[in-house]
């Protein structure tokens, strides 16, 4: 066991790889520094590259933890408390190592700010913990803009296996910058509530989504989701709000918008404290939802879910 103190810094290195070889050599490799450490090892990589790592693992891979982050983290705002907090603090005491490759070539236009915050707020999420997170970025086919991004959210980069500080990190730059305005989809249904209309807001985003070709469990999703936000809205985002349902690339899209401000930049990604009682409304909205966007400034805050059908 690789037991540790609690002034030893958390590191949170990006992998810039050129070829599927180099990306097996150089994660394999550090997967194989922990397990010699003692350090429990977690890997959530897409499920082609999760495969190279277990096959260059060969009888190592017994010994670590794998996820598929196509489905893990779908959604990336649910990647912090559902996969990275999720492993780590299942071994207090121990320094953990894990692989997270949250931004791939088939990440959608759409999920790419989702995915660039949730890379800044790693860095505020697990400061002063004993946690290696290894973020590898594929450099031939990841937009340029984007391996940018990676520099500012990441204190260093390896690159041809060097590993150099970066000049331009700066996290809460990434945050602020992708806080974008979102405006609603052509041919919304829009409903406007107060307290009074909680039951009647949830059908109405029920019965918009079902008519926009979601059933079953996705239904259910939807309901959830919008009753956590529009309760959070009477609650804590002046007492009123509007919901807006419609259709998009695929998805059933609802936004509710408040006049209420967030200002802590991991709300609805730091899990449940043992024994906390409420505050876990937006944290729920992540974990059914395929993609959450925020917007908020002093003026009021805008959360807007994807859901596939």
């Amino acid at each position: 066991m690789s037991t540790v103190t609690p002034d030893e810094a958390f590191s949170h290195p990006a992998l810039f790889y050129r070829s599927e070889p180099e990306y097996t050599d150089r994660t394999v490799t550090f997967v194989r520094e922990g397990l010699v450490a003692g350090e429990p090892v977690a890997v959530a990589v897409p499920g082609p590259n999760l495969e190279l790592i277990r096959a260059g693992l060969e009888s190592d891979a017994r010994d670590v933890t794998f996820l598929d982050m196509t489905e893990a983290g779908r959604n990336p705002g649910r990647i912090i408390p559902g996969v990275l907090r999720a492993f780590a603090d299942t071994h207090p005491g121990q320094r953990t190592r894990i692989i997270g490759e949250p931004i791939w070539a088939g990440r959608s236009a759409a999920e790419y700010p989702a995915c660039a915050q949730h890379e800044a707020l790693i860095n505020v999420a697990f400061a002063g913990r004993a946690v290696t997170i290894l973020c590898p970025y594929d450099a031939t086919r990841l937009a340029p803009d984007v391996l940018a991004d990676a520099r500012v959210t990441h204190p260093t980069v390896i690159t041809a296996g060097r590993e150099r500080i970066s000049e331009a990190y700066d996290w809460p730059a990434v945050v602020a910058r992708y806080n974008e305005p979102l405006e609603p989809g052509a041919d919304a249904g829009v409903f406007a509530f107060g307290a009074g209309e909680l039951p009647e807001v949830r059908r109405f985003a029920v019965d918009r989504a079902a008519s926009l070709g979601l059933s079953g469990r996705r239904l259910q999703d939807v309901e959830l989701a919008v009753s956590e936000l529009t309760t959070n809205s009477v609650i804590h985002g002046g007492g009123h709000g509007t919901l807006a349902v419609w259709a998009e690339a695929g998805q059933v899209v609802c936004e509710v918008r408040d006049t209420g401000r967030l200002t802590d930049p991991l709300a609805g990604r730091r899990p449940p404290e043992p024994g906390q009682i409420g505050g876990r409304g937006l944290l729920l909205v992540h974990y059914v939802a395929d993609l959450v966007r925020v917007h908020t400034t002093d003026d009021g805050t805008l959360v807007r879910f994807h859901l596939g059908r």
